[in-house]
């Protein structure tokens, strides 16, 4: 990448400090917590996925947060572009939405990622020090056993190794790490599905994890908002379940609260 060009990642997690003052475009979701991200480590202006809008349209939402602070943010449709890819985004993706910053620099649904970031480029650098969005993550207690609830897989932590987890992640697996799709091996983890999207990028960790061996599925989109994981966990529908999963007596069209228990259930043998 040059020093005037996009900084092309597949996940604003990899978002480094020397990627402060240039446009990111990230094949993250398009909520909340990847834009506050963006935001808190000096993004001139940021690009994401929005993972089919989903449920109250999470996985555009950071658009308007963004609006709030000044800075300029799309999205590419989830249907143009893998999840979780950032050269495919680059290549292909098509922008679906804008806030009014974007807008007012010619930004604007219907242009291909790449154009769209090289209008970016002109975006003002929001001047107000933006902190992290708080990250939600919590080990909580229930009738059948504890589960981790995180807003993200990259609040996994080597102590959750064993456990429960559900994330607000998106289920893709993030392109140039496609060989952890999680960073421990946990009893049963949960993603969002991210609307599936291209290639159904958005449920591709479930066969990897399964190939490792691990027992995961996602929730629908629809039925809870991606990037965040209390919702996920309380509010999720599973759409899609891998395998080791179906083992555990887990079904698609179960709660994720009924699959956590009894993914716990299953650890005490049954």
């Amino acid at each position: 990448m040059s020093d005037t060009g996009p900084c092309v990642l597949d996940s604003i997690t990899d978002m480094g400090p020397e990627m402060a003052g240039k446009v990111i475009v990230a094949a993250s979701h398009g909520a909340v917590y990847a834009a506050a991200l963006a935001a808190s480590r000096g993004a001139r202006a940021v690009i994401l996925n929005d993972a089919g809008g989903g449920r109250d349209g999470a996985g555009r939402s950071g658009l308007d947060w963004s609006e709030t602070i000044g800075m300029a943010a799309a999205t590419v449709d989830f249907d143009s572009a893998r999840i979780g890819d950032g050269a495919d985004m680059m290549a292909n993706g098509t922008i679906s939405a804008a806030n009014a910053v974007a807008r007012g620099l010619e930004c604007v649904p219907g242009l291909t990622c790449s154009v769209a970031a090289s209008k970016l480029a002109a975006a003002r650098q929001p001047e107000t020090a933006i902190p992290p969005e708080a990250e939600v993550r919590e080990v909580r207690e229930t009738d059948h056993g504890p589960v981790v609830i995180v807003d993200s897989a990259g609040l996994v932590r080597a102590e959750d190794a064993g456990k429960v987890i559900v994330t607000g992640s998106h289920g893709g697996v993030v392109r140039h790490r496609s060989d952890r799709p999680l960073a421990v091996r946990a009893r049963f983890a949960v993603f969002s599905d991210a609307g599936g999207g291209k290639d159904a990028a958005g449920i591709s960790r479930l066969p990897a994890l399964a190939d490792q061996g691990i027992a995961a599925a996602t929730a629908s989109v629809d039925s809870a908002g991606i990037g965040s994981g209390r919702a996920v966990f309380e509010q999720g529908v599973l759409s899609h379940v891998n395998p080791p999963a179906e083992a555990m007596g887990i079904r698609s069209g179960m709660t994720v609260a009924e699959a956590v228990a009894l993914a716990n259930r299953f650890d005490r043998g049954g």
